[in-house]
């Protein structure tokens, strides 16, 4: 069963930020707002955790800072989209486009280095102690080395299924997303519960980035989420907004990215390779779009015999 576990460990790696994305975009879905700017806040996110790790020597503070600086970015999203009235999709791509530039603004203004920032040292985050899940098989072997932001995406997935169905906010906030105008006559403030969901996801965008420069590469490039925000949102529509289908499209796509990788040891094209997880987003999204349509089709009507 090592076979198992060598292709588990790297799975959960790789899909740690796609379903961290997927969570902050199921939850802004669920309040009505289809959130594009994921991508934008997990790459700044990601940029903020290498600078401030290395400034600090710090890993916890880099790691917290990281979340902020998401969590700062989606109180522009949300200030632009829902206090100015723009176009979700529009503000969205606005601000990836601003986290991509300005990204690269800073390296090349205060690192010189417009090719990406590359500590040549910078502090771990804590992970499973090696050897302390031999008793578990499969299971155990795979979870040891995972940094703790693996384990935090792994309980967001029954907390956020907690918090939707089991929580006055998360009532209010699907209430808001079923039906804008019974949640205003049964007092909600729309605009604020809107808010509150936007910042949620940049929370989980927050976490996202900082697991992909702090977890295993220890580094910024530029561009460096790689559609993975995409990839959440796709999974967030395949699992229709609910955590655990949500969840476990996430672990699909980590799963075929894993499976690109391995396929490069059998001597396949590397386009192919590459195009691995995008391909599953691609034909999950067709899925849930023929889902959807099948679902709105009007009931066969039955005709009584004469």
């Amino acid at each position: 069963m090592m076979w198992a576990s060598q292709f588990l460990a790297p799975t959960l790696v790789q899909t740690t930020p796609i379903l961290l994305a997927a969570l902050g975009a199921m939850i802004t879905s669920r309040a009505n707002i289809l959130n594009v700017a994921v991508e934008g806040m997990a790459l700044v996110a990601a940029f903020t955790a290498i600078a401030v790790g290395q400034a600090t020597d710090n890993a916890m503070l880099g790691f917290a800072c990281a979340i902020l600086a998401a969590i700062a970015m989606a109180l522009l999203f949300g200030f632009v989209s829902i206090v100015l009235g723009a176009d979700f999709i529009v503000a969205g791509l606005g601000l990836n486009i601003l986290a991509a530039g300005g990204t690269l603004f800073l390296l090349e203004q205060v690192y010189q280095d417009p090719g990406g920032l590359r500590p040549d040292s910078f502090p771990e985050i804590w992970r499973v102690p090696e050897g302390s899940l031999d008793w578990l098989p499969v299971i155990g072997p795979a979870f040891e080395r995972q940094s703790f932001i693996v384990l935090i995406a792994l309980i967001a997935v029954p907390l956020s299924a907690l918090f939707l169905y089991r929580t006055p906010l998360g009532y209010a906030l699907r209430a808001v997303g079923e039906d804008e105008s019974a949640a205003v006559a049964a007092g909600i403030h729309v605009a604020r519960m809107k808010l509150i969901a936007v910042l949620i996801s940049g929370l989980f965008a927050g976490l996202a980035g900082a697991q992909l420069a702090m977890d295993r590469l220890h580094f910024f490039l530029p561009d460096m989420t790689s559609g993975r925000g995409f990839i959440g949102l796709t999974a967030a529509l395949f699992g229709a907004a609910r955590p655990w289908p949500t969840g476990a499209a996430a672990f699909l796509f980590g799963a075929f990215g894993v499976a690109g990788d391995r396929l490069q040891l059998l001597q396949a094209p590397s386009q192919f390779v590459l195009m691995a997880p995008y391909l599953a987003a691609l034909l999950a999204l067709i899925f849930a779009r023929w889902r959807a349509a099948v679902r709105g089709r009007p009931a066969p009507v039955e005709r009584k015999a004469p």
